[in-house]
């Protein structure tokens, strides 16, 4: 091949790997928030009160918004890798977990008040509904337990024999533990520290979710839903409309939907009927690669961030249907009381 025709060739696949994730927008989310000091979004987390979120990122900075207008609400640079956990501890505090192999607690100004190393780089991460205590995946295949309090390590488990885990998941009254990894494999733990293996899915599992009566355990691969029946281990393949890796999911507090984002070739928000992967509403898209969705605890606010770096939050009660919400825009100049921006 000439170099001119290597030269085309490149171009169409450099061309090909930005637009691949890009697609039309379905709503348009009530806050669009352009200005954030992530390269791309990796972590989010709202509050109790559904009143704020906190986003994490590649570069592992951390940034606090309210969901009603987003408005800015405090942000720092916290760790030197990914960001793969942002949870809200208390209204006051953050707790944050990444890839950079450490786990830290703030408050809203960015003092840290806790860390600690976390023995691997964090690959995945979920925290107890009452954020007492919280999981950690990680690349050398351990899981690791922690005190949310004083990030004290409660207990660890080798299920997966040195494989990277890519997704964990905490069962809703905090015992069982869900966890998959790089080689297809999906196990659930018992507080004791044993596991069973669960039907092995066609496609990784990037993401895990119990339904909120335990009876099943979701996850998400190309284009499909899993459905793990919990006591028997075997596996339903749910059909979707995305047109991708489905990266994160997320129930709704009533557990009768799904909020899903997907990536590679799709960056689809949407909400997922669990019994059968049938789209309810299509929320949007985002300009890149779908990266992670979440709800506030109260179900009114749906919010995801992605490879575009934005965070996107759409208002179910009042969604967006004819023009675009608030806007708000990286500004041109770096602003003085902004910390982060060079």
């Amino acid at each position: 091949m000439t170099p001119r025709r290597t030269g085309i060739v490149l171009g169409l696949l450099v061309a090909f790997a930005l637009t691949a994730c890009a697609a039309p927008a379905g709503l348009h989310p009530n806050v669009l928030i352009e200005h954030t000091q992530h390269s791309g979004g990796s972590a989010l987390g709202a509050d109790a009160a559904s009143q704020r979120v906190v986003s994490g990122g590649w570069e592992g900075t951390i940034q606090v918004w309210r969901l009603t207008d987003g408005a800015s609400l405090g942000g720092w640079a916290a760790h030197t890798d990914t960001v793969h956990g942002a949870v809200f501890l208390t209204p006051e505090t953050v707790l944050t977990a990444s890839y950079d192999g450490t786990l830290a607690v703030w408050d809203l100004r960015g003092k840290k008040l806790a860390g600690r190393a976390a023995g691997s780089p964090v690959t995945a991460f979920d925290a107890a509904a009452d954020r007492q205590t919280f999981v950690t995946g990680h690349a050398d295949g351990r899981l690791r337990w922690w005190s949310a309090r004083d990030l004290r390590l409660l207990r660890e488990s080798r299920a997966h024999d040195g494989v990277a885990v890519i997704a964990v998941a905490l069962a809703p009254d905090g015992a069982t533990t869900a966890s998959g990894d790089e080689g297809r494999r999906v196990a659930l733990v018992a507080p004791d520290g044993s596991h069973r293996w669960l039907d092995r899915p066609p496609t990784d599992a990037l993401t895990l979710a119990f339904a909120q009566n335990r009876d099943a355990l979701y996850g998400g691969g190309w284009f499909r839903l899993f459905r793990w029946d919990t006591g028997t281990g075997a596996l339903q393949v749910l059909p979707t409309d995305h047109h991708g890796q489905i990266n994160r999911i997320a129930f709704t507090p009533d557990g009768r939907e799904l909020a899903t984002i997907s990536r590679q070739t799709d960056s689809a928000v949407l909400l997922l009927d669990p019994a059968n992967g049938a789209t309810r509403g299509v929320l949007g898209k985002h300009d890149l690669c779908g990266g992670v969705v979440t709800l506030s605890p109260d179900g009114r606010y749906v919010v995801s961030t992605s490879d575009d770096a934005t965070v996107r939050i759409w208002d179910r009660r009042s969604p967006q249907r004819d023009a675009p919400g608030v806007v708000i825009r990286r500004p041109e100049a770096a602003s003085p009381a902004d910390p982060l921006r060079p």
